[in-house]
């Protein structure tokens, strides 16, 4: 036997890992029958919809996904998400990590006041402040823009206490090295401490992403027109529009969720590091 066998700890098979292991797969088969179904039931024809009962459907046909881009604003829809979801992640990951670095690492009047103002909002559930942005939006003309979407989305107080505590346990040095050698706080900012946490950067991005893409009650009370409705609101019309051909509907849903899909699925290791940061800010 080798080093390097020797080395490794031995696994042993018990009752319990063996129950532990069942019952995660069995979750897990629980939790992705309805994808499957969605899915297979959007590859039937609408007829089949309601009178077929099997596994995989015994012809399996596009017409659902090619009437969902043919006969709706999806195309519209998906640009809208893609906007606004992509002016989100950019916006509120920069400004989260200018705001974590700044409490961290300046020293300015009101900084504690500042800090105890965002852990406050975080303790604020979102529901509960939909009428009061709305109110504003609507005053201010907002309503059905992009501007109305994206501005209320933008407050996410969780991001900046993850880049606080990132920057906090960055060691000390690195900051007086920099300032001695006559760096800027914009060249610290940009140069030593976002490098250094690119990894973060990236799952939050992507969490973020995720969830702007996700959105669905603010966005559904700011929007009033079909031209400015993102995918998650605009399969909802699709369902009023087309009654029961669930082929149809569920055809949107699932081109409405295959980018979330494709992101997890390429950045899973990252999505999973951001849902363990904001677990454990949460916790």
């Amino acid at each position: 036997m080798s080093d390097t066998e020797q080395s490794r700890p031995a696994r042993r098979f018990t009752i319990g890992g063996a129950l532990l292991t069942l019952l995660t797969i069995l979750a897990a088969v629980i939790w992705f029958i309805p994808i499957y179904w969605a899915i297979v039931t959007s590859l039937r024809a609408d007829q089949a919809t309601v009178t077929e009962f099997t596994l995989w459907p015994s012809e399996p046909t596009l017409a659902g996904y090619i009437f969902g881009i043919t006969n709706s604003k999806l195309p519209i829809w998906y640009l809208n998400s893609t906007i606004t979801s992509v002016v989100i992640t950019f916006v509120a990951v920069f400004t989260a990590a200018s705001t974590g670095y700044a409490i961290s690492q300046l020293r300015f009047p009101g900084r504690r006041l500042l800090w105890w103002i965002i852990l406050a909002s975080f303790m604020i559930p979102v529901p509960a402040l939909i009428v009061n942005h709305f109110v504003i939006v609507a005053n201010t003309n907002m309503l059905n823009t992009y501007q109305g979407i994206i501005l209320p989305m933008l407050l996410t107080p969780v991001t900046v206490i993850v880049y606080k505590g990132f920057f906090d346990g960055l060691p000390k040095e690195y900051r007086e090295a920099a300032v001695m050698d006559g760096a800027s706080e914009y060249q610290l900012f940009y140069r030593v401490f976002l490098p250094m946490n690119w990894g973060v950067t990236t799952a939050m991005a992507i969490i973020t992403f995720i969830g702007a893409w996700n959105s669905f009650l603010w966005p559904f009370l700011a929007v009033q027109s079909e031209e400015m409705m993102t995918v998650t609101v605009g399969i909802t019309a699709v369902q009023d529009a087309f009654g029961v051909a669930y082929g149809r509907v569920l055809s949107g849903a699932v081109m409405a969720s295959l980018p979330v899909a494709l992101a997890y699925l390429l950045f899973q290791r990252r999505v999973t590091q951001a849902i363990a940061l904001s677990a454990g800010i949460k916790g």
